[in-house]
């Protein structure tokens, strides 16, 4: 199966919120194609980088992505616009089918520390299959820390380091925002995010239980403290982890100097509980074929039973791979799928 795209060594660095620095001369490209090979992903090629085909163009991710809103806001300093969107602009992916009369879901895309929406979004490949299944893609970036990095102060493990900005508060106005512009099924409002990412997909879903249906986390933690996690209403949840994840540990951990984050098991365990399930975490259906450099089925798939229709709580767990799994094109068709079949009620 193909492969998605291209990228610098700049923009390789979709690591999490636990990331080291490289040492001085050491390339961060070259350190995660390390952490691919670590992670037993067998057959990449050591010059391929974070399952990117090195013959495919830049924009690939983006091919006949029907029309890209620039900056949504920057141009509207009035007209009711939040403050926190004029302040922070943000792209809106409008698929070709779109209509103004017909609501559509909407997925919001959260990078990864270091990285960037556009670059996650090529990496998942939302904006491209937003075109055959007709749903909106916003595309919010995170702030920059000290040394220039994007970030989401999503929960105490990830990934601010001190900072306090209420990114809550942002990616609640960047929905409300959409929203107000776009028509948008206010059942089917999903999140989408990769390490730091998936831990501000979790976050959101703690706090903004009444306006999230669901989210897919991949390498990406709930809090370590239950406790900080208050939903009001159910919402699906969808863990994806490597077991040889290096950075983001499929087993839980913790970043020297930072609080712990839970194991993929323990986060969707706790979603379990919170969305009201009455069962126990066993297999669900079949394993799944998602990554390209490993043989066969290697996603095991787990859930919990006796769970409400909108409150899923599931674990993909895909052996042998790494933080960057080599995605295969069933990837993002699988998550839509899977978000979709999850509405509010």
């Amino acid at each position: 199966m193909s492969l998605r795209l291209v990228l610098p060594s700049c923009c390789l660095l979709l690591l999490s919120c636990g990331a080291q620095l490289p040492p001085a001369g050491v390339d961060a490209g070259a350190l995660v194609a390390d952490a691919g090979a670590a992670a037993a992903d067998a057959g990449a090629d050591a010059g391929v980088d974070a399952g990117i085909d090195a013959g495919a163009p830049m924009d690939a991710g983006l091919a006949d992505a029907g029309r890209v809103e620039p900056d949504a806001g920057a141009a509207a300093t009035d007209g009711g616009r939040d403050p926190l969107v004029v302040a922070r602009p943000f792209d809106v992916n409008v698929p070709v089918g779109y209509r103004a009369d017909q609501p559509v879901p909407l997925v919001v895309v959260l990078h990864g520390y270091t990285a960037t929406a556009q670059v996650q979004d090529m990496y998942f490949g939302l904006s491209r299959l937003a075109q055959t299944r007709t749903f909106l893609v916003a595309l919010p970036n995170g702030l920059r820390d000290d040394m220039l990095q994007q970030y989401w102060n999503a929960t105490d493990a990830c990934c601010a380091f001190g900072k306090t900005n209420d990114d809550v508060a942002y990616l609640t106005a960047v929905i409300r925002d959409v929203q107000a512009r776009y028509a948008v099924d206010p059942k089917r409002i999903f999140l989408v995010g990769h390490s730091n990412g998936g831990f501000m997909s979790h976050r959101l879903a703690c706090d903004r239980a009444g306006l999230i249906a669901g989210i897919v986390a991949l390498a990406g933690s709930n809090w370590a403290d239950v406790t900080k996690c208050n939903p009001t209403a159910p919402v699906a949840v969808l863990q994806i982890h490597g077991t040889l994840d290096p950075v983001i540990a499929y087993n839980g951990g913790a970043t020297v100097g930072q609080p712990p984050y839970p194991s993929a098991e323990d986060s969707v365990r706790s979603w379990g509980a919170k969305n009201g399930c009455t069962g126990n975490l066993s297999n669900i259906g079949g394993d799944l074929d998602l990554v390209t450099a490993l043989l066969g089925d290697e996603t095991k798939r787990e859930g919990f039973t006796g769970c409400p229709a909108n409150g899923a709580a599931e674990l993909w767990t895909i052996r042998g791979a790494g933080h960057l799994p080599l995605i295969n094109d069933a990837f993002s068709d699988r998550l839509y799928t899977w978000l979709l079949a999850h509405p509010k009620p």
